[in-house]
C-alpha cells in the first residue's frame, strides 16, 4: 500500500428511512496513516485500492481492535472499544488520494479534516461536494431527511416532546462535531463544518465562517468570511464587513487576506491583499472599481482598476469624501489586535 495514503477514519453516522447517508461524525480522523494500519485494516474489511466508505459490523470492529492491541498506531483501541456499542452505523471510509469526494461519508471527511486543521482551505480537493450533501433538518435529535420530518415530528408531540428544527442546510454547524483548540464563536450557527479556525481566533456574534475558508492564526471576525477566502495572522474583519467568494456570481478569483489588515465596519473586499492593508468604514472593493493613486502628499498619480492592485501590501483604500472617488495611498500604520481578547482562549 502507498505510503502517501491520504486519509482514514472511522466515523458514526445518521441514515433515512431509505438507509441513505444524512451525516457522519468523525472523531479522530486521520492523515496520512501508515501502511501498518492501512495494511491491518484492509485484512478485515477486505478493502484493496481506491476511495470508499464501508459500512462495518461490531464483529468487524473487535478483530480490528484486537489486531492493534500490541501496536503503537493512530487508531487508538479505546476509542474502536467504544464504537462497538454505538447504537447508530458506523462507517469506516478510506482516502486513498485526494481526489473529488464521490458519497456523503467521503465528503463529511474532508470537511472534518478542514476543521480538525489538518488542511488548509483550499488544501484538499471538494469538487462537486454540494450533490453529495442532503439537505438536512438539523433538530434538537439529531440530523432528519426531510421527507421524515413530518413523522418525527408527530412523533415527538404524541410523547409529549417537542422537536426542534434550528436549521435546514446542507451543512452542519462546526461545533456539533468539531471545536478547535483555542477559539471563541459567540453564535456557533455561524460557522460551518469545514471552516478552519486558527488558534487564537475570535468569532464575534455578526461573524460568519463559510467552509472551505477562515484564519490561518489569531484574527478577529466580526464579519463575513464566504467560502474559499483566507485571512492572515492578525487580522481583522470589523462588524458586517464582506468578503468575496466564489460559489456565486461568476467570481472565480481566490480572495487571500494578508497578515495585520484591517477591513472596517459594513466594507467589502473583492481582490486578494497583501499585508498591513486597511479599507475604510462601508468602502467595498470590487475588482472592476476605478482607483486613483495618491502619492504621499495625497497628489493624483494615476488611475488603475482594482485588480492592478491585488496582492499588495501597505495599502489604504479609502472613499474622498468631496468628490467620492475611490482612492488608494500608502499605508504606514499596521493594526494590532486587542491582545486581552485573544490571549485567554
Amino acid at each position: 500500500m502507498s505510503k502517501n495514503f491520504f486519509s482514514l477514519a472511522l466515523g458514526i453516522g445518521s441514515k433515512n428511512s431509505r438507509d441513505e447517508w444524512l451525516e457522519v461524525y468523525y472523531p479522530s480522523p486521520i492523515l496520512h496513516p501508515s501502511s501498518r494500519l492501512i495494511e491491518q485494516v484492509s485484512a478485515i474489511v477486505n478493502y484493496e485500492k481506491g476511495n470508499t466508505a464501508i459500512e462495518v459490523t461490531q464483529e468487524q470492529l473487535k478483530q480490528l481492535a484486537q489486531s492493534l492491541t500490541d501496536d503503537a498506531t493512530e487508531l487508538h483501541v479505546a476509542f474502536i472499544e467504544q464504537l462497538i456499542d454505538a447504537k447508530q452505523p458506523l462507517v469506516l471510509t478510506l482516502l486513498e488520494n485526494d481526489a473529488a469526494p464521490s458519497s456523503t461519508p467521503e465528503a463529511y471527511l474532508k470537511l472534518h479534516l478542514l476543521s480538525h486543521r489538518l488542511v488548509k482551505p483550499h488544501g484538499t480537493n471538494l469538487s462537486g461536494i454540494f450533490t453529495l450533501l442532503p439537505n438536512v433538518a438539523w433538530t434538537n435529535q439529531g440530523a432528519i431527511d426531510l421527507a421524515d420530518l413530518a413523522e418525527s415530528q408527530l412523533k415527538a408531540r404524541l410523547t409529549g416532546q417537542q422537536l426542534h428544527v434550528f436549521s435546514v442546510d446542507k451543512f452542519p454547524k462546526m461545533t456539533d462535531y468539531v471545536v478547535p483548540k483555542g477559539v471563541r464563536i459567540a453564535d456557533t450557527a455561524r460557522v460551518r463544518l469545514g471552516a478552519y479556525l486558527g488558534e487564537g481566533t475570535t468569532v464575534m456574534h455578526e461573524g460568519f465562517v463559510n467552509f472551505n475558508a477562515g484564519t490561518v492564526g489569531k484574527s478577529m471576525v466580526e464579519g463575513r468570511i464566504s467560502a474559499g477566502v483566507i485571512i492572515g495572522e492578525a487580522s481583522d474583519l470589523g462588524g458586517g464587513c464582506s468578503t468575496m467568494g466564489t460559489l456565486s456570481g461568476g467570481n472565480d478569483i481566490v480572495i487571500a487576506i494578508g497578515e495585520q489588515c484591517l477591513i472596517g465596519a459594513n466594507a467589502g473586499v473583492g481582490i486578494p491583499l497583501g499585508d498591513r492593508c486597511t479599507i475604510e468604514a462601508g468602502l467595498y472593493i470590487t475588482a472592476g472599481a476605478k482607483v486613483q493613486v495618491l502619492d504621499e502628499n495625497n497628489q493624483p498619480v494615476k488611475v488603475v482598476k482594482a485588480r492592478e492592485l491585488a496582492g499588495q501590501s501597505d495599502l489604504l483604500f479609502r472613499r474622498n469624501s468631496l468628490t467620492g472617488a475611490l482612492e488608494c495611498k500608502t499605508n504606514r500604520s499596521a493594526i494590532a489586535l486587542n491582545e486581552e481578547l485573544h490571549a485567554h482562549n
